[in-house]
């Protein structure tokens, strides 16, 4: 059993857990919890080593987890390396997805300027939900492996292809689709626009819009209609109306 925190794995973890620099320097991520640990693996990611709590050893047992090193920790050791209140007792590093991305996409989602974990694990857990191809970040977004991200995320991280591009890029790879950006000012309902043919949805941050850069790609703004003179709804609740909108079009 490893009781130690300064233990080199343990502090590999708890930097992963703390620090997006390390995540990217390292490419690697830590998944916290029985769920996501499995979510990865069944989903082909292999993971470095795992790190479990002597009362989780059941878990463990039922987790398909090959030939992946394991490694038995206190639970202070646990607690030290828990990004929760109440560590689950597990956590898995993995190598940091790397996906394919669709050459010809057809649903594209877009987010701008992203800064809440919680809000960006949402998004993209919806995503996956709604059938989106491919999911782009702008470079103002948060880190999307941020431990409340990949929890908020529930596995989507690994359902969906996440990438981080320049606007140039963007709008190179969006270059084909129509792409309507999510505006509570916008001149369209968003279930009178057309999700039949190939689309790319802009969704910005609730504190401030859509930046100058997403707008100017834009080609239409779509709203939803809000009762109660309600300014805005949460990003995330914006992009499954507007996101599940699209898919019962298709």
């Amino acid at each position: 059993m490893i009781t130690s925190t300064q233990n080199n794995r343990v502090k590999l973890v708890a930097a992963l857990q703390t620090q997006a620099k390390t995540r990217r320097k390292e490419g690697k991520i830590a998944l916290e919890g029985a769920r996501l640990v499995r979510d990865a693996i069944v989903t082909g990611h292999t993971a470095d080593f795992i790190l479990y709590t002597a009362h989780n050893e059941n878990l463990i047992a039922d987790l398909p987890i090959g030939g992946t090193e394991m490694l038995l920790v206190s639970d202070e050791v646990m607690r030290h390396v828990s990004d929760t209140q109440q560590p689950p007792g597990i956590i898995g590093v993995f190598p940091m997805p790397a996906p394919k991305l669709p050459s010809s996409p057809q649903r594209v989602l877009i987010l701008d300027a992203i800064r809440d974990p919680g809000n960006m694990g949402t998004i993209l857990r919806t995503a996956a939900a709604a059938g989106v191809q491919v999911t782009i970040l702008s470079p103002d977004c948060v880190d999307p492996y941020n431990p409340k991200a990949l929890r908020s995320g529930m596995g989507a991280h690994f359902r969906v292809p996440l990438v981080e591009m320049s606007w140039e890029e963007i709008a190179a790879y969006v270059a084909s689709l129509r792409v309507y950006l999510a505006d509570s000012h916008g001149d369209m309902r968003y279930n009178e626009a057309d999700w039949s043919a190939g689309w790319a949805l802009i969704i910005g941050s609730e504190a401030h819009g859509a930046g100058e850069q997403a707008a100017k790609l834009a080609s239409a703004r779509v709203y939803i209609p809000m009762a109660a003179e309600t300014e805005s709804i949460n990003a995330a609740m914006a992009a499954g109306v507007i996101l599940f909108e699209a898919s019962r079009q298709a």
